[in-house]
């Protein structure tokens, strides 16, 4: 069920993408590309994600042998799982701007991580600010895209 649903709403996502795309000016002069190159990208990395998780959803109901039709118990505590990661995911986008980028990407994917990767306390700490850190310096400096720095002084 948790996968119908994540695949669901990827699709829907991916349909606002696009449209929002859609709504980017076209330039004429400068890139050929433009500036709706990359998001049409990431909107067709979105469709592949999704076609890669209905191809595994099709091979699950195929080599399932209970054919019952019954949710195995246990399973309504991924749909908890889903709405927590969202909740996380729209308390990230409210505190993105005043926090700035390293610190609620760090924040974020620490908590995440915690959650799906227990214990390893080191390697999710290394992890969250590390990608972080080097994400924010590939887009500010190499990139060329400022970021939102919040409290930091730098």
């Amino acid at each position: 069920m948790a996968d119908r649903v994540i695949f669901a709403c990827i699709v829907i996502l991916a349909g606002i993408y696009f449209y929002a795309t859609a709504q980017i000016p076209s330039l004429e002069i400068g890139d050929p590309l433009g500036p709706k190159a990359f998001p049409r990208l990431l909107g067709i990395g979105l469709l592949v994600t999704a076609g890669m998780l209905l191809l595994e959803m099709w091979r699950e109901s195929a080599n399932k042998s209970d054919t019952s039709g019954q949710e195995p118990k246990g399973d309504h505590v991924h749909l908890y799982v889903i709405g927590g990661v969202s909740i996380w995911t729209a308390l990230y986008f409210l505190v993105f701007e005043r926090f700035g980028y390293v610190v609620a990407s760090t924040l974020y994917l620490l908590a995440l991580m915690a959650y799906f990767n227990r214990g390893k306390w080191i390697a999710n700490v290394t992890t969250a600010v590390l990608f972080a850190v080097g994400s924010y310096g590939m887009f500010n400096y190499l990139l060329g895209v400022s970021l939102p720095k919040g409290f930091l002084p730098y």
